[in-house]
């Protein structure tokens, strides 16, 4: 059972308290004080401590070391894993990511060394105080994404750091702050160097959300977009249908699989094929883009007037989305939606669960009736199941006759 958002609070104030009564600071950080002051519900807590990792561990025997490098550790508490940082100060980063020494400090240095001002701040739940080193309140209220210190420093220290910025101005409707624009614009070639997996848990979350219309808009604005995936940059007339079509997504959350459809629908096969491969993304989601995007085109089409093919699509588990990119179609090419309609309730209209009957023909049918295996009986078979969906045959019978005519005797 998932854990609920009341136990992992609960969970990380007995983490807190615990520290506190062995002697330690102890207090909530980043992205949870944002929330709690936005009046969100966190999706995690962390807690922040000058307790060094040796000594969390002493103090939660059961606890793992996850980053114990850097000076973080995972307790578990009420069913609920807890990440425990000690305060730190970063140097230098040589690869865009990794600080190459850790130096454990103090709050004011922890919260420095943090990305943008909403996520720098502590919240002590025991004396019910903020505490802000970094102006972070400030911009709440301007609803500013800012980062903290220096951007060219901070984006420096990882590069990922500029898709983030991009992420949280979508999530929390905010602006970014100018110098952080100008910032980001001037080093975006700098995200060739980010794995493709990172890049892609980014975008991921993104342009799953309601906000992906504007996030595709804010990564074009900043520069970042024809540097997101190796060998594939859309120009701006294919970008600008992204951004129609993004749009015309329904309002709540997508699937991945439509969102990278989204992305690369009017690629050829091949190409789609590379922008999965050069995004690390895995072998079953590719399959979904690249089934997504070779049928997206014949739900508006004659094609789509075969009973079969519509019995096909409505068994499919991502039939609903496959209707969603053929009607995000109608948008950016500025057609009716008549056609769609039509074909939609047709399909939505059919029994998913019998939309694709077990076949009255196998292969082992024909081998009985004497036809040696061969390169045919795919052919065959397929064309049989096919008759059998648009109901032009109806029994074992009718489909052997179909096949004995189709092999020639």
């Amino acid at each position: 059972m998932k854990p609920r958002k009341t136990d992992a609070r609960q969970a990380s104030l007995a983490v807190l308290r615990k520290l506190r009564d062995a002697g330690f600071a102890a207090l909530l950080a980043g992205g949870c004080v944002r929330d709690m002051l936005l009046r969100r519900t966190p999706k995690d807590y962390d807690v922040v401590t000058d307790a060094r990792p040796e000594q969390v561990l002493a103090l939660f025997p059961r606890a793992r070391g996850v980053g114990q490098q850097f000076g973080v550790i995972l307790v578990h508490r009420l069913g609920v894993s807890v990440e425990v940082a000690t305060f730190r100060k970063d140097s230098a980063t040589s690869d865009g990511r990794r600080p190459e020494q850790v130096t454990f400090s103090d709050d004011v240095e922890d919260a420095r060394r943090r990305d943008f001002t909403v996520n720098g701040m502590f919240y002590d739940p025991i004396a019910d105080r903020v505490i802000d080193h970094v102006g972070g309140r400030a911009d709440l209220e301007a609803r500013i994404i800012r980062t903290i210190g220096d951007p060219a420093r901070r984006f420096a220290e990882d590069h990922l750091r500029m898709l983030r910025a991009v992420r949280f101005a979508v999530a929390l409707d905010f602006e970014l702050d100018p110098g952080t624009l100008l910032a980001i614009r001037k080093l975006a070639a700098k995200l060739r160097g980010i794995s493709a997996e990172r890049i892609w848990m980014e975008l991921e979350r993104m342009l799953t959300p309601p906000g992906r219309a504007r996030a595709w808009r804010l990564l074009r604005e900043t520069g970042l977009a024809p540097h997101l995936v190796e060998e594939w940059r859309p120009p701006t007339d294919e970008s600008d249908r992204i951004e129609v079509r993004l749009a015309a997504l329904p309002t709540g959350d997508i699937s991945a699989a439509l969102a990278a459809a989204s992305l690369v629908c009017e690629r050829s096969a091949e190409q789609v094929r590379r922008f999965c491969l050069n995004l690390r993304l895995s072998n079953d989601l590719t399959d979904a883009v690249a089934w997504l995007v070779a049928q997206r085109a014949d739900v508006l089409t004659p094609v789509a007037d075969e009973l079969a093919q519509r019995r096909i699509w409505r068994a499919h588990p991502l039939c609903m989305d496959l209707l969603e990119l053929a009607r995000t179609e109608c948008m950016t090419q500025r057609r009716s939606l008549e056609r769609w309609q039509e074909v939609s309730a047709a399909i939505q209209a059919l029994d998913p669960v019998n939309a694709t009957p077990p076949p009255l023909l196998t292969g082992d049918d024909l081998t009985a009736a004497g036809y040696a295996p061969g390169p045919a009986f795919g052919r065959v078979l397929s064309a049989v199941y096919r008759a059998q969906l648009n109901e032009t045959i109806r029994t074992p019978n009718d489909a052997m006759l179909l096949a004995r005519e189709m092999l020639g005797s």
